[in-house]
């Protein structure tokens, strides 16, 4: 327990130390700074190899024993100028107060003209150098101006000193931000004349300019009356035109009416006509759609309807024709076909046909049996009629299956019930 206890406690203090020794190696940079880490050596982007390192904005340890570090400012440094007895242009010494916000450049190269010029320099020492390099500066910058234009344009003259400065700050590593000439004067009283001469050339100015106004005030009354006068006789002229327009106008109209009116009046009349000659035209249409319909329509129906059957009456004949030469030709067909025996067939056909008529001649006879008397087979007597009556009669039931003898009995039973025999004898 002593040596783990033991252990603990230098853990602690070592994790202690560490710390604290982190704390003072450790550099954190502000927006408004750059820490040089002295002590590396580093090849610029130009070629040159310095002996430091620039952070700005970030963090970074230091190496012990190896780095030191530095921190340079970049904030405004404002820097009052005074020059007195500097001769312009002209030879008139002129005395200049301005004031010029400085300030360290924050960008490279100038960063490391600053860094090589200023680098552990106090603040104080470098707004001195950059006041010193601003008054020569603007020593220079006078004597290539008039007191007439530096009094005149101040901003001008704080642009050619602005411009004047600038390259010989970068050389130091400087930057002019902003630079404001705010009083320029003289000993001798030369701006003053400037001022007085200038003051009359204005008094001068404004008289002439009042003359002006006065006599172009007078010009532009008359003219105002001139415009008054001509306006107002414009206006009666105008108002005659007017009255004369109106009168004609007046007439025209007058005229245009009674025009009107009497077009009005032949209109209504030919309207009339045409409404009447359209009455009439309908009147007309009316009457020849009655006729129409009372006569010309039931005519046409009537026509339509003895045409249609007046066709079909022909048509029944045409087909009734059609059917009976068809007939015809099918049975002149059979006729040929069945050839010697057609006759014997056509008669028996017709033989139906006459003892149905034979039948309905004897309907009110009363037969209660027919016999057939007499011998068969002689030469055109009783007994061969009779004969050939029963071979007709056999051939008929074989032939058709009509039974002339069965069908007469039946007839003969049903118009009597109850009939008396008669007997045929020869």
């Amino acid at each position: 327990m002593t040596s783990l206890g033991l252990l603990i406690g230098v853990g602690v203090v070592a994790g202690i130390v560490l710390l604290i020794v982190m704390t003072r190696l450790l550099y954190i940079c502000q927006p408004n700074e750059v820490l040089i880490f002295s002590g590396a050596r580093r090849v610029l982007a130009t070629g040159r190899v310095v002996g430091y390192q620039i952070i700005k904005g970030g963090r970074r340890v230091r190496r012990p024993l190896i780095e030191a570090v530095d921190r340079m400012d970049l904030t405004n440094m404002p820097i009052e100028l005074a020059v007195t007895g500097a001769y312009s242009k002209g030879g008139i010494p002129l005395n200049v107060h301005g004031i010029a916000n400085v300030k360290v450049a924050g960008e490279q190269p100038m960063l490391d003209n600053a860094i090589e010029r200023f680098l552990g320099v106090d603040r104080a020492r470098i707004m001195a150098v950059a006041k010193e390099t601003l008054e020569g500066n603007l020593r220079g910058v006078l004597a290539t101006l008039t007191p007439e234009e530096v009094n005149a344009d101040k901003i001008k003259f704080a642009q050619s000193l602005l411009t004047e400065a600038e390259e010989d700050l970068r050389h130091i590593g400087l930057e002019l931000d902003t630079l404001k000439i705010q009083d320029v004067s003289d000993d001798v009283n030369y701006l003053d004349s400037i001022g007085r001469k200038q003051s009359a050339e204005v008094q001068k100015h404004a008289a002439i300019a009042e003359a002006r106004n006065k006599a172009d005030s007078a010009i532009q009354s008359a003219q105002n009356h001139q415009t008054t006068e001509v306006s107002r006789l414009d206006a009666q002229l105008g108002t005659l035109r007017a009255d004369m327009a109106r009168r004609v106008t007046d007439a025209q109209t007058k005229g245009v009416a009674m025009v009107a009116e009497a077009k009005g009046q032949v209109a209504s009349k030919l309207a009339r006509a045409q409404a009447e000659l359209d009455v009439q035209k309908a009147r007309v249409e009316q009457v020849r759609r009655q006729l129409q319909a009372d006569v010309l329509e039931p005519a046409r129906a009537q026509k339509a309807a003895a045409e249609a059957t007046a066709k079909g009456e022909a048509a029944r004949i045409v087909e009734q024709g059609r059917a009976t030469a068809a007939a015809m030709q099918e049975i002149a067909t059979t006729w040929r076909r069945v050839g010697d025996n057609a006759r014997q067939v056509f008669l028996m056909q017709k033989v139906d046909g006459l003892m149905r008529i034979v039948m309905s001649s004897a309907g009110d006879l009363k037969v209660d049996r027919l016999t057939v008397l007499g011998g068969i087979g002689g030469n055109g007597g009783s007994g061969d009629m009779a004969g050939k009556l029963i071979a007709m009669s056999e051939q008929l039931k074989a032939a058709t299956g009509l039974d002339i003898v069965q069908a007469v009995r039946e007839r003969v039973s049903a118009g009597h019930p109850t009939p008396a025999p008669v007997r045929v004898g020869t």
